[in-house]
């Protein structure tokens, strides 16, 4: 076993309260019969979650995300692959779930190739998803 399968086993046992609220709300298909994937490795990198289909990472992040070099290389590694990825602090998480649902389902809705630069999308309570660079 990988050493990114066994951390992405850990990671699965032990999500965070942000994490935990949005699994419940994308399990089982229930946006729009899409399959998620949690704490999902993608090469040397594991994504909280993924719809591979429609190739889009949705990220947790909290206050060590802000301004970090290395979620920029991943996003960048990602979206060169193909895939789109949005981000959103997990206070919004919190005190926001359904507005960011209603962004996962917007994005989900749209192409599945990546726009050059990310737009954000707006939801409930006037947060927006972070961008990816």
């Amino acid at each position: 076993m990988s050493r990114t399968t066994a951390l992405s086993r850990n990671l699965r046992n032990a999500p965070t309260n942000a994490e935990f609220l949005v699994w419940q709300k994308l399990r089982h298909k229930q946006i729009e019969g899409h399959r998620f994937r949690r704490q999902h490795p993608l090469a040397d990198f594991i994504v909280d979650f993924v719809c591979l289909e429609k190739r889009l990472v949705v990220e947790m992040d909290g206050g060590q995300h802000a301004d970090s070099a290395a979620d920029q290389f991943r996003d960048a590694w990602l979206a060169k692959e193909g895939y789109r990825v949005l981000r959103f602090w997990n206070f919004d998480v919190m005190e926001h779930l359904d507005g960011v649902m209603e962004a996962v389902r917007i994005a989900l809705g749209e192409r599945s190739t990546p726009p050059p630069r990310p737009s954000l999308l707006k939801g409930e309570g006037g947060f927006s998803a972070r961008p990816s660079l």
